[in-house]
């Protein structure tokens, strides 16, 4: 279909130089980069993205044909768009994709043509989309972690998308573009594992904050900031250095010195682009969206169908253009210097309500609960005052009565038969003996003793308190750790996750997931834990027939001053208990036990094989 001619002859010719005032908004932007959807369809079912039953999809009829892609692109082409962005959907499940490729690259004014693929298809298919002009390609990927990958994108396919990087490189692409949505207990773990993944690869790996869309159950707690990533990444790599940028460029762009690749940051939400904004998208069906954000479309597939001339169409374009807000399609409007406060008040409050759950569950002391607890002392130094550290604090101790009425004993009661003391040491550490506390009973008033603190205990101090174990003199090297759990299912629940069957999902995929999670999170969790780098965490899970059960390993690795056995043994608990819940709905029959520590090797203790 090619559009008639207005009868006015060169048309856009009067209207290329400087830049098509069709195409500049009300705020001065020029528009010369156009993203066409060429499907809805895709072939996963990312979380953060669609729901897991799909979205319902527009009638075929309905869709952009490619010979109209073709003329509207050619449109946009003559007007000044120098970039074309080919998405979906996934892009590369059309099947002619690769002859839409070949004619968009012979319109002349065409600098780049790209395509945005989650790369399943994208090894199969690059070869004859780089011969038919394709010249650049942004690949997304959320994980480096098969099973986690599996889990949120609720398909099989991780090797092929893997397949597909290292052929994108292999053919020359450079550099290889790899998008990763960061979202907060998902993969925020595997920021460094990303950085990393830029060493000996020409690769951009692109760290995205996560987006609100319909559907994809979003709000502040999962979005991560570019400020919290950086700071995450420049600890481990200080020399980070800042890569310069276009004006128009979404992208915070960052190198590793000597590593082929880089990273950059889209920080969609904690400091927007929208200034310099230079993108227009038209959807699978031919509806012209100025935002990302914004509701309001025009049909271009209607206008065209209907016989719109050139010039009609030009018009329709250049109005909605003109139309387009400043920001973000006028939501999310928070005055530039009031926006980083925001987002740390956001912060702040969540790590408040953590703290008033440890403390209203701790049994230690108040004082030994601050202590132990990083999380509550990061939160009391984010408070802007003494004054208002101390307030919050005093708070905390109060949720001590209500405690006492629920437990049945009376935390106040808790008494040292030395004196009390201000402030409690974190890093004291003792092996002599002490004398022993003293707790009251609420219903007797009776006053028993408590055992005094034994001098094989690591973790109490010279009076009995609990402390943390200051491992600074000792000298780094090499631990491993293997534990184990069981799993009784019984043979209805057994059997249904044997052939996939359980309504939640894949047990056995999300359990191993849920395993390594907690093997990172393990200082988070177990309060006298020290934070500590893990090389490395396997979770597997095996189906025993003969007891109906899933018998779960975990292994940690590390090399530091301090062991890694908590962290197996949370790895293999939270998977056990991942495998109770997803399983609960069968039946509440379910017996966890056998949770051991297998094996460990290194540390002042020597090695341990439990026979």
């Amino acid at each position: 279909q090619e559009l008639p001619s207005s009868g006015k002859g060169h048309f856009f010719l009067k209207h290329a130089a400087p830049f098509s005032a069709f195409l500049t908004d009300s705020f001065g932007r020029q528009h010369n980069y156009l993203r066409i959807s060429l499907t809805e369809k895709c072939n996963l079912r990312c979380q953060y993205c669609m729901p897991e039953e799909g979205v319902q999809l527009t009638p075929k009829s309905e869709l952009l044909t490619a010979q109209e892609i073709i003329t509207l692109a050619k449109l946009f082409v003559k007007e000044g768009v120098e970039k074309i962005r080919l998405t979906g959907g996934e892009p590369l499940i059309r099947p002619d994709v690769v002859d839409i490729v070949g004619q968009l690259n012979k319109l002349e004014g065409l600098k780049t043509l790209a395509v945005t693929t989650n790369g399943i298809n994208l090894a199969r298919l690059l070869p004859r989309l780089k011969e038919a002009g394709l010249n650049a390609v942004n690949i997304s990927l959320d994980t480096l972690v098969p099973a986690k990958f599996e889990f949120i994108v609720r398909r099989k396919g991780f090797h092929k998308v893997m397949e597909g990087i290292h052929k994108a490189t292999e053919l020359g692409f450079h550099p290889v573009k790899v998008n990763c949505v960061v979202m907060r207990g998902f993969n925020e773990d595997e920021l460094l594992d990303f950085v990393d993944f830029t060493k000996d690869l020409p690769l951009d790996v692109r760290f995205i904050e996560y987006m609100p869309f319909d559907g994809n159950k979003w709000n502040f707690k999962k979005m991560v900031s570019y400020k919290e990533m950086l700071d995450t990444i420049k600890q481990r790599w200080p020399e980070l250095e800042k890569l310069p940028c276009e004006a128009s460029s979404t992208a915070k762009s960052y190198k590793v010195p000597h590593f082929q690749g880089q990273i950059s940051f889209i920080t969609s939400m904690s400091e927007h682009f929208c200034g310099s904004c230079n993108r227009l998208r038209i959807t699978a069906d031919g509806n012209l969206k100025v935002c990302l954000f914004g509701n309001s479309e025009v049909s271009l597939r209607d206008h065209l169908r209907s016989g719109a001339t050139e010039e009609d169409l030009v018009q329709i374009i250049g109005a909605a253009v003109g139309r387009k807000k400043k920001q973000h399609a006028g939501m999310f409007v928070v005055p530039e210097k009031e926006r980083h406060r925001v987002f740390i008040c956001y912060r702040l409050t969540f790590q408040l309500i953590r703290c008033v759950i440890i403390f209203f569950f701790s049994p230690l002391s108040p004082e030994a609960t601050l202590m132990s607890s990083p999380q509550c002392q990061d939160a009391l130094q984010n408070l802007p005052s003494s004054k208002q550290r101390g307030h919050t604090f005093n708070h905390w101790l109060n949720l001590k009565a209500p405690l006492s009425k629920l437990s049945g004993f009376d935390t106040k009661c808790l008494k040292m038969e030395t004196p009390p003391v201000d402030r409690v040491s974190v890093d004291s550490h003792s092996k002599a003996t002490s004398p022993g506390s003293e707790f009251c009973s609420s219903d007797s008033g009776s006053c028993p003793k408590v055992p005094r603190a034994s001098a094989s205990l690591t973790h109490t101090d010279e009076e009995g308190r609990a402390t943390m174990v200051d491992v600074g003199g000792k000298p780094d090297s090499r631990r491993t750790a293997v534990a184990g759990a069981v799993v009784l299912l019984g043979e209805k629940a057994f059997g249904m996750v044997r052939q996939n069957q359980v309504k939640k999902g894949d047990v056995l995929a999300v359990a191993q997931i849920a395993g390594i999670q907690g093997a990172k999170l393990t200082s988070q969790l177990i309060p006298l834990c020290h934070n500590i780098p893990l090389h490395h965490v396997e979770v597997s899970l095996r189906l025993d027939e003969a007891r109906h059960a899933v018998e779960i390993r975990s292994s940690c690795q590390t090399s530091g001053r301090t062991g890694v056995e908590m962290e197996a043994l949370t790895a293999a608990s939270l998977a056990a208990l991942t495998v109770y819940d997803m399983c609960k709905a069968v039946t509440h029959d379910i017996v966890i036990e056998e949770v051991k520590l297998l094996s460990k090797t290194g540390g002042q203790r020597g090695d341990f094989l439990r026979v």
